[in-house]
């Protein structure tokens, strides 16, 4: 099978768990050499990729917040970081289906990023069913994808908006997060996220160095390209705290972070 139309198969399937078994199939078939990469029909927009119909998407601001100590609570909390990663697999398979005109190691490193997404998925998804509940249960937002459709357009915009932004906010808030689990005893789920974070800090060093290919092939620096992109797709800037060391150990330079309030 063509990879493109291996992938773009993926991305349209609605089941959350056949989208898994398919992305797990795929790099599995894709490391053994046994997919043809010749692109096949050029990328069309993609304004939603296949989800099921629930969770049913709402604005952030009318997600209700609710406290680790119930059981709602801690699984409201496990289906959004599913939901993260549910759109993660779309965000990674989109990132490798669409843009072409790259080195071969950019299909493969969004391939990887999309399979790792799909085994996190997996996890909260037992977790999520350990405390009675499925992904779909509660509302979610769309504010990933989102993004995704506004940087269709642009690899440099797509690898500094998602990996850089969206995806490096994963790694500041998941510590936390921890925490309120490990203070209820919930080391199962402690676990999960430990592999999550650990992972993610790969997958936020992959968008780093194909950002910063991207400013290279297009002769602009960096940082300035970067806080050009923030003015274009988010104004609000970006807001602390900041883990600083893993996001120095996903590719950041110290410069940055330094400007980010973060002190070496």
């Amino acid at each position: 099978m063509n990879v493109y139309l291996a992938m773009h198969q993926a991305l349209l399937e609605e089941d959350p768990g056949q989208k898994c078994r398919q992305v797990l199939a795929l790099w599995e078939a894709f490391q053994q050499g046994q997919l043809m990469e010749e692109p096949a029909a050029p990328p069309e927009p993609l304004p939603h990729p296949g989800r099921p119909a629930r969770p049913v998407l709402v604005h952030p601001r009318d997600l209700p917040k609710r406290s680790l100590q119930s059981v709602l609570g801690q699984a409201a909390m496990l289906h959004a970081i599913a939901h993260i990663e549910f759109n993660a697999i779309n965000l990674a398979l989109d990132a490798a289906w669409r843009f072409r005109e790259v080195p071969r190691d950019f299909l493969r490193d969004w391939l990887e990023v999309a399979a790792d997404e799909a085994r996190h998925f997996g996890l909260l998804q037992e977790r999520l069913r350990a405390l009675g509940y499925e992904y779909g249960d509660f509302p979610a937002h769309n504010g990933l994808w989102e993004m995704a459709v506004k940087t269709s357009h642009s690899l440099l915009a797509r690898m500094g908006m998602v990996p850089r932004v969206l995806e490096a906010r994963g790694l500041d808030v998941t510590p936390g997060i921890r925490e309120r689990f490990a203070a209820i005893g919930d080391h199962a789920s402690c676990a999960v996220l430990d592999v999550i974070l650990r992972e993610e800090v790969e997958h936020v060093a992959k968008g780093n160095r194909w950002f910063a290919w991207a400013c290279e092939q297009t002769g602009k620096p960096l940082e300035a390209t970067f806080r050009e992109l923030l003015e274009t797709y988010y104004p609000r800037g970006l807001s602390g705290p900041f883990n600083c060391e893993a996001r120095l150990h996903a590719g950041f330079a110290e410069g940055e972070l330094r400007r980010l309030g973060c002190d070496f």
